[in-house]
């Protein structure tokens, strides 16, 4: 039997999916985060996750799991599964934070460093050739655009009135 579909008394709201922001920024990510993780597995034997609590504990060593969540906006269960692994991998050390003895703080072993500096030379390419069709200062505006947004990712995600169907 065909399906049949009821057509609604006003005409539905749709996205243009190539205009809707947060659709293209995902879209983005997606495919930015597909194709590194098949070079990084492939060349490196780590995933995305890792390589990116990598790259943060290049810049801010010692710190704690908890801080990785906050900065990256990974989940407490990813990141925990992701430490291990580099710890698994002996690319991560851990020490007792010093004044809350439930945490640990995370830094790059030796070996972490070594990985760290060859996957950063891949990574830098890969933003080359992403950012190759702009012009300088369009690369700059481009990175003032997406702190800005990043900055407004609270308000965003803050409370919001959803009306009901009856509103509709």
């Amino acid at each position: 039997m065909p399906r049949t579909q009821s057509k609604p008394d006003a005409a539905p709201l749709v996205l243009d999916l190539e205009r809707y922001v947060p659709a293209l920024l995902v879209f983005l990510a997606n495919k930015l985060t597909s194709g590194a993780s098949t070079l990084l597995r492939r060349h490196f034997g780590v995933g995305t996750t890792e390589w990116r609590i990598m790259a943060l504990l290049a810049v801010d060593p010692w710190i704690t799991a908890n801080r990785v969540c906050k900065v990256i906006g990974f989940d407490k269960a990813a990141v925990s599964r992701s430490v291990a692994v580099l710890q698994d991998k002996a690319l991560v050390l851990s020490r007792p934070h010093a004044s809350d003895s439930r945490s640990q703080e995370l830094s790059l072993s030796k070996s972490g460093w070594r990985l760290h500096d060859r996957i950063i030379l891949m990574s830098l390419e890969r933003e080359e050739r992403l950012l190759s069709g702009l012009k300088p200062a369009e690369r700059e505006q481009l990175i003032a655009l997406l702190n800005r947004l990043l900055a407004k990712i609270p308000d965003m995600n803050g409370p919001i009135e959803i009306p009901s169907d009856q509103d509709r």
